[in-house]
């Protein structure tokens, strides 16, 4: 059964951005210190560069299983996935081979989650990132996030996303509008994503998943993860970065002390809860997106990451 748990207090940020920046502003620290650093309305490309650079320090610490500088160099969704996945020695992510970059950076000022700005390395393959300000420095929020179809344009100036009639609206409700559409099995909540698009695999993934670990009983929660971020398109559409967390809870079926068909393996479940055969088992899994939202409010995912971000042996509730 999929059910939704979405707080009433969540807010989910919106920074609205009016150009692409190419213009370096002046000095700016790139990574995290105490030095003052520039802000979203005088970043400019240098200074993206030098930020993107930090990916590569952040490489180096995940293959040190040094954690406190991870923490250091992340925020937002990665800081989450990081302390944990660090602490449980799991297997480092490849950050630092990413080049080739096109940034797309704020000429307006800071809104309450900060700022922040998005790159778009093409190589080795497409991926987007996005920086965040924190504490007085820039760290790496949510990246890679592999580009799964056609990318859409950003040339020249990039209007404000609350520029046009209800862009900045549907901006802020498209993570929301995920969260029913992969808890509404039924399709009743009006909620679509064209054939071949990756959320519907998604979502009939989550459908299937009770009934293949049977009879082992398995709830899913689809969650909102921190604010959302949007970068406006033509037309009045907009290119929406935010990130879900599934939760999945598994529990022995009647009669049993024992999961009968884990949903995750021995080595994972052992790495993050030190135990490879707990009775009970909840399992966290972030979901990276960048979806495009059209003017008529048509979703597309754009870019998708979906890695296991936690396991802890009863329920997480």
């Amino acid at each position: 059964m999929l059910r939704a748990i979405m707080a009433l207090g969540v807010v989910l940020g919106l920074v609205l951005l009016t150009a692409c920046g190419n213009e370096s502003a002046g000095e700016v620290t790139g990574v995290p210190s105490d030095s003052p650093v520039a802000s979203a309305a005088t970043i400019g490309r240098a200074d993206a560069e030098a930020v993107f650079g930090t990916l590569k320090g952040l490489d180096d610490a995940w293959k040190r299983e040094d954690c406190a500088e991870i923490g250091r160099l992340t925020a937002w969704a990665e800081s989450t996935l990081g302390r944990r996945a660090c602490e449980a020695g799991r297997a480092a992510p490849s950050v630092g081979g990413y080049g080739d970059a096109e940034f797309f950076l704020p000429a307006t000022g800071d809104d309450e989650d900060g700022a922040w700005f998005v790159a778009l390395a093409r190589h080795p393959k497409p991926a987007y990132f996005v920086f965040v300000q924190e504490d007085g420095g820039w760290r790496l929020g949510a990246g890679p996030i592999p580009v799964v179809g056609d990318a859409p344009e950003l040339q020249g100036e990039v209007e404000a996303a609350g520029q046009e009639p209800g862009s900045a609206l549907r901006a802020k409700l498209t993570p929301t509008r995920h969260v029913a559409f992969l808890t509404d099995a039924a399709g009743v909540s009006g909620v679509r994503f064209a054939s071949g698009d990756p959320m519907r695999a998604l979502l009939a993934e989550l459908v299937r998943a009770p009934a293949r670990v049977r009879p082992d009983r398995l709830t899913t929660d689809v969650r909102l993860e921190g604010p959302a971020r949007a970068l406006a398109l033509p037309g009045g559409a907009a290119l929406v970065f935010h990130v879900l967390r599934v939760v999945f809870t598994q529990k022995p079926g009647s009669g049993r002390s024992t999961l009968a068909h884990p949903r995750y393996g021995a080595a994972d479940v052992r790495s993050f809860a030190g135990d490879s055969r707990p009775g009970e088992i909840t399992g966290s899994e972030l979901v990276f997106l960048a979806t495009e939202v059209s003017k008529d409010n048509r979703m597309r995912t754009v870019a998708m990451r979906r890695v296991l971000a936690d396991i802890a042996a009863g329920d997480s509730e």
